[in-house]
């Protein structure tokens, strides 16, 4: 005998001439699609509390029904639909075919943020959303769902870090975010550090008006208190006061300014036609055997042009103590010290991922577009560094006392 639940080998005769088009199909369809969730709701309630509804096993076991309340739920066949979700007085029902805190299938929830992630904008998510899944969903619906990435951003932000760094680059980007109806520049300040594994890792970003050594000592101060005890070189570009905020948290760690950054610096004071030639004479600066040799090609290239870029020489010597450091490394060590070109990497990644938004509503939208944009980045990150069993050992023998990990 079948079971009174068994769907009808063949629909009656003539079921579907009480339909007079596409859409009264469809309501019909909605509605059955409804009963059906409601059912099986109402049928995960009566295992929860171990009875069937008006049932005599259910008196005195302390929890009972509680009517229902309404949700709307957003799913992949029939859209939008309107569900009684049924509750228990304790308050413990949880139901598993539409969770708690979900409006959305998990697989177009999935897609979204997947979406958003990759740069699109919160209307173009909705397009494709209605294209491939044909669901009408709202832009204040995408929003709050990529909502929830900020509780795993602060998370992440929070984490505790590694007591020892063997590097950290850091660098600041510039995005436009809105704030009190004017689009104003804001600085992300971010740093990637070098774990004991040789594994790059992004320590964290914030976000702030502007770039100062003043936030950086916040930014420093923070990873401190996440656990990081010490940092053996740093590599910066040559914001001013930069190096004292470093010190003042970290006072042994060795500081290293970017000689691209300061390539660049030095070219603001030279006009087009002579960068080639300066930039080649610099070049024998940065590429010397030694700090001597260095110092000696710098003696070259002030002799040869301070008379008309008197600006562009002064600045290698007020660096000099923090551009040379990495003379003092063997050749492996001073490729990935030399320059922070492995943060301006992320940094360009970044931009990739939000180059669709010119602006920013807020910096709660920002922080959510720089937190995804970093995670997908740090997927290709599995590997150790190249040569790292070497540079590895440099490390050692060069910190040693330091390198208690």
């Amino acid at each position: 005998m079948k079971d009174k639940t068994d769907l009808p080998e063949q629909l009656p005769k003539g079921f579907f001439k009480q339909f007079k088009n596409k859409e009264s199909f469809q309501d019909y369809f909605n509605q059955l699609f409804k009963q059906g969730i409601e059912e099986m709701l109402q049928g995960e309630l009566d295992e929860h509390l171990g009875y069937q509804k008006h049932s005599k096993d259910g008196y005195n076991t302390g929890n009972s029904r509680n009517g229902t309340f309404q949700k709307t739920v957003t799913t992949e066949n029939v859209g939008e639909v309107v569900l009684n979700i049924p509750r228990d007085r304790n308050g413990e029902f949880e139901p598993i075919i539409i969770p708690k805190g979900q409006t959305i299938s998990g697989k177009i929830e999935d897609a979204i943020i997947g979406m958003y992630s990759r740069g699109m904008t919160t209307s173009d998510v909705r397009k494709q959303v209605l294209e491939i899944y044909g669901l009408e969903i709202s832009e204040t619906t995408v929003s709050n769902i990529t909502e929830g990435i900020m509780v795993l951003a602060k998370e992440w932000q929070l984490r505790t870090l590694e007591p020892v760094y063997f590097t950290v680059w850091m660098d600041g980007i510039i995005i436009k975010i809105r704030e009190d109806g004017k689009v104003i520049n804001k600085c992300v300040y971010i740093v990637i550090g070098l774990t004991p594994n040789g594994l790059k890792e992004v320590l964290g970003f914030w976000i702030e008006k502007t770039e100062s050594a003043a936030f950086w000592m916040t930014v420093l101060t923070d990873l401190k208190a996440r656990g990081v005890q010490d940092i053996l070189i740093a590599c910066t570009d040559n914001l001013k006061g930069f190096t004292q905020a470093i010190k003042a948290v970290f006072p042994e760690t060795v500081t290293q300014l970017c000689i691209v950054h300061q390539i660049r610096n030095s070219c603001k004071f030279v006009v087009y036609k002579d960068r080639r030639p300066f930039c080649a004479d610099l070049k024998k600066i940065y590429t010397a055997i030694n700090a001597t040799s260095a110092l000696k090609e710098l003696e070259i290239v002030k002799s040869k042009w301070q008379s008309k870029y008197k600006y562009a020489i002064t600045s290698w010597e007020e660096n000099w103590d923090n551009l040379s450091n990495y003379f003092e490394y063997p050749l492996e060590l001073r490729k990935i010290i030399y320059t922070t070109n492995t943060i301006e990497n992320l940094n360009r990644g970044i931009r990739k991922y939000t180059k669709t938004k010119t602006q920013f509503p807020n910096e709660n939208s920002a922080s959510k577009s720089v937190y995804l944009a970093i995670k997908n980045i740090e997927e290709a990150w599995t590997k150790p560094i190249l040569h790292w069993g070497l540079i590895l050992h440099q490390f050692l023998i060069i910190f040693e006392s330091r390198c208690k990990f």
